[in-house]
C-alpha cells in the first residue's frame, strides 16, 4: 500500500488491474486469517457476503421525515433520522462464528461512501433509530475529484480494519445487521459494490 494525501492510505487492487472500471478493488488490511496462514484452505471456506439495500426500511424512514415536517413536531430526542443521501442497507449472516478477512468494493467515478453500523437489533417499524445505537468507528472509502476515475480508492485503513472486526463479534450474536450507507460528493448506490469477507471458524 502506499500512503495518499494527509496521510490517507491508498489502495492497490491485487485482484483485477485497477484500469477495469467497476471491477472489484480488494482492500486488504494485513489480517492474517486462518486461509492466510494455511496454503491448503480453499476460497469456498470463505464466507463473501454483500451488503444489499433494505428498501423497505429505507422507504419507512423516509416516511418518518416527511411526517415530521407535514406536522410541524420535533424528532425525539436522541432520535437518528435518515439524511436524504442516506439509505439503509442490511447483512445476513448464514454463519454466526466469522472471523473478519477483507473488504472488497469498487466505486465507478467519483466520491465519498461511509457506511455506519447499527448496534442493536433494530426495525424502524418497531423502534425509532437512535443515535447510541450508532457503532464507532465508520467505514469510509472515496476517490477525489482530480483523482483519475480508474485510480485505486483511497480509506482510512485502522478505521476499516476496527470496523470489519466489529461486524464479526456482533455477527456471533444476530443474524441479520443493519448499515446507513452515506452517498456524498457525487457517489451514488448505482455506482457502487460494496462486500466483505470472513473466515469461518472451525
Amino acid at each position: 500500500m502506499k500512503r495518499g494525501g494527509e496521510g490517507k492510505t491508498q489502495l492497490h487492487p491485487s485482484l483485477h488491474p485497477s484500469t477495469q472500471a467497476g471491477i472489484f478493488a480488494l482492500l486488504n488490511l494485513g489480517i492474517r486469517s486462518k486461509a492466510d496462514m494455511d496454503p491448503e484452505k480453499s476460497s469456498s471456506e470463505k464466507l463473501v457476503l454483500e451488503f444489499k439495500e433494505d428498501t423497505d426500511l429505507t422507504e419507512m424512514m423516509r416516511r418518518r421525515v416527511s411526517s415530521l415536517q407535514k406536522t410541524g413536531q420535533k424528532r425525539q430526542d436522541g432520535e437518528r433520522l435518515l439524511l436524504p443521501h442516506e439509505a439503509v442497507h442490511r447483512l445476513d449472516f448464514p454463519l454466526q462464528e466469522l472471523n473478519f478477512s477483507r473488504w472488497y468494493f469498487s466505486l465507478s467515478g467519483h466520491g465519498r461512501v461511509t457506511i455506519t453500523g447499527i448496534s442493536q437489533h433494530w426495525t424502524p417499524d418497531l423502534t425509532n433509530l437512535m443515535t447510541r445505537q450508532l457503532l464507532e468507528p465508520i467505514g469510509t472509502f472515496w476517490r477525489n475529484a482530480e483523482d483519475p476515475e480508474d485510480s485505486p480508492l483511497k480509506c482510512l485503513e485502522a478505521d476499516m480494519q476496527e470496523f470489519g472486526e466489529r461486524i464479526a463479534e456482533l455477527a456471533k450474536v444476530r443474524k441479520v445487521m443493519y448499515f446507513l450507507f452515506a452517498y456524498k460528493d457525487g457517489s451514488t448506490a448505482a455506482n457502487l459494490d460494496c462486500t466483505i469477507e470472513f473466515i469461518p471458524e472451525k
